[in-house]
């Protein structure tokens, strides 16, 4: 299967033929963010430039600001935490489940205080968290839930996709997710006063848009008592070209999740009588989209271990991997 099929060349150069004209420049746009919406089941879909801008919007549209405070897991991609920083917030890490890999709620819990504004969960290698518990316990707290589902395209809990629990979903179309644009990300909401926020700062504070406009008419733009700005905010719009590409990956998203999960299974089958390793916990009410296969090198030197290991797997044609170092190491 290829990574970049026809279908997305078609749509690239028909982008590319409009010209970028400003009556035709929002058209790509329009269209993935429609059939976004419409794959995982939200209301809104806010196209951005990645999936760390993303974060730093909803962080402003949700009025988080300077000095509070922001629970995130701390096994994850750094943009989880410095998008919390950029937005001059402060990330704090609770602890995660070692089973699942995922933030642990009790943890979550533990480090609530009353600076607290919110939780950003990371649905991490394509296996959500325990959404009910974490979802009860931020409306108990009253506080807002951010997921970052970057790794998690059509992974599920409880038969509904990630991108359908929190008060925003964000997603990332980085070159190594389930479907990419080489750079790219989608900030979902079920909240259409949420996405007129986000669609604001996602796009220079612009008067004239929001949840369902992304773009500022030429009649608009020219009449001189338009207030152009409302608010302050970013230029993180994303570009036509990769919008195309994005949907005709939204089209074949179907297949690109399946091509992981079968190589998963490959994976199961290979571990399935060692007991070098320990499976990432899949639990009965989740279905796991495997941006990546993750397990635990089962030692008690992992330090050492982890690299006797790779230097074996290299020797015999293995393909390189990532680890994270922590009590035990994951590869």
């Amino acid at each position: 299967m290829k990574r970049i099929s026809d279908i997305e060349k078609k749509y690239v150069m028909e982008a590319l033929d409009n010209e970028f004209a400003s009556s035709k420049n929002n058209v790509f746009n329009q269209r993935m963010e429609i059939a976004f919406s419409k794959k995982i089941g939200a209301s809104f879909s806010i196209g951005h430039v990645n999936g760390t801008a993303t974060m730093h919007t909803a962080l402003n549209a949700l009025n988080v600001g300077t000095g509070d405070e922001v629970i995130v897991p701390p096994l994850t991609m750094s943009s989880t935490s410095l998008a919390v920083l950029q937005n001059g917030s402060l990330p704090v890490f609770a602890d995660i489940n070692l089973d699942t890999f995922n933030i642990d709620v009790n943890s979550i819990e533990k480090n609530i205080s009353n600076k607290t504004k919110g939780v950003i969960t990371v649905s991490l290698y394509g296996l959500t968290p325990d959404y009910d518990k974490i979802n009860r316990l931020c409306k108990e707290r009253n506080l807002f839930l951010l997921e970052d589902n970057a790794q998690c395209l059509l992974g599920k809990y409880k038969n509904k996709f990630a991108g359908n629990f929190g008060d925003f979903s964000s997603f990332s179309f980085q070159a190594s997710k389930h479907i990419t644009c080489g750079e790219g990300g989608i900030l979902t909401t079920d909240n259409e006063d949420l996405a007129d926020r986000a669609r604001r700062f996602s796009s220079l504070g612009y008067a004239g848009i929001g949840a369902n406009k992304g773009k500022i008419t030429k009649e608009d733009i020219q009449d001189p008592s338009y207030d152009r700005h409302l608010c302050i905010g970013f230029n993180y719009r994303l570009s036509e070209v990769n919008a195309a590409v994005i949907l005709g990956q939204i089209e074949r998203a179907d297949e690109l999740v399946a091509q992981r999960v079968a190589v998963a299974k490959i994976y199961d089958d290979a571990i399935s009588d060692s007991n070098i390793f320990i499976k990432q916990k899949i639990p009965q009410e989740c279905s796991n989209s495997y941006w990546s296969y993750a397990l635990i090198l089962n030692t008690n030197s992992p330090e050492i271990d982890w690299y006797k290991f790779k230097k074996i797997h290299n020797a015999n044609g293995g393909e390189g991997y990532y680890a994270a170092r922590n009590a035990r190491v994951y590869c």
